[in-house]
């Protein structure tokens, strides 16, 4: 078994010899895996909480390796694939390539290769893991704010001043200051370039008015 939080190769392949191959291949170089014949076999097992990468084959009884990839996809399964196979041809890597697979290598392959592959699929699972991890903690910071700070952020990131946003929600100029003092404090925002990439990380609308805030309407002078 792998050590909680260490790096995870899965590999699925319906070939016995290609798994135990590439199993003993990562085994040298001290990188943990785990083997499935089928897809269903890894959807049926306990997924890694550490780094993980996928090895698949193209080439699988009923699902397709393709096919896979692209209900991995539409589940919102995120983990990144590297496919092996023995018939490729250009279409079918061109396809699995724009569909976000790390590699596409044709057996036979050098194990340099895949271990290659495999550094790369790593080191972007481990990016993908801290900036969902960072998002969360963001998210977290968001729900202590009160109603109104969360319109006053909003407008603020959007790029209103504060009297704009005194207009825009009826208050005073001072009382939009103090929550967004508020504001900054609770979400442990240092300027207010950081408080708006926090924005855009918890996708506030930016660049326009809040659609939650409805405008005051303005008297007209003749």
């Amino acid at each position: 078994m792998t050590p909680a939080g260490a790096p995870t190769v899965i590999i699925v392949d319906d070939d016995d010899l290609v798994r135990a191959s590439i199993q003993g291949m990562l085994k040298s170089v001290g990188l943990g895996s785990e083997a499935f014949a089928t897809p269903q076999d890894f959807l049926r097992s306990q997924q890694s909480d550490g780094p993980s990468c996928l090895i698949l084959d193209v080439q699988l009884p009923g699902l397709s390796g393709l096919d896979f990839q692209q209900e991995l996809t539409d589940a919102g399964f995120q983990i990144p694939i590297i496919f092996i196979t023995g018939h490729g041809d250009i279409p079918m890597s061109v396809k699995a390539m724009k569909s976000g697979a790390v590699e596409f290598l044709t057996k036979p392959f050098r194990d340099e290769d895949l271990l290659d592959a495999i550094q790369q699929a790593l080191d972007r699972d481990r990016v993908r893991r801290q900036q969902r991890s960072l998002t969360e903690e963001l998210r977290n910071r968001y729900q202590t704010l009160t109603a109104r700070e969360r319109e006053v952020m909003k407008l603020v990131v959007s790029g209103m001043l504060n009297k704009q946003v005194a207009a825009e929600l009826g208050t005073s100029e001072i009382t939009i200051k103090v929550h967004r003092g508020r504001v900054m404090q609770k979400m442990h925002a240092d300027s207010l370039a950081d408080l708006v990439r926090m924005g855009e990380k918890l996708n506030l609308p930016l660049g326009e008015r809040s659609p939650q805030v409805t405008p005051t309407p303005k008297k007209a002078f003749r």
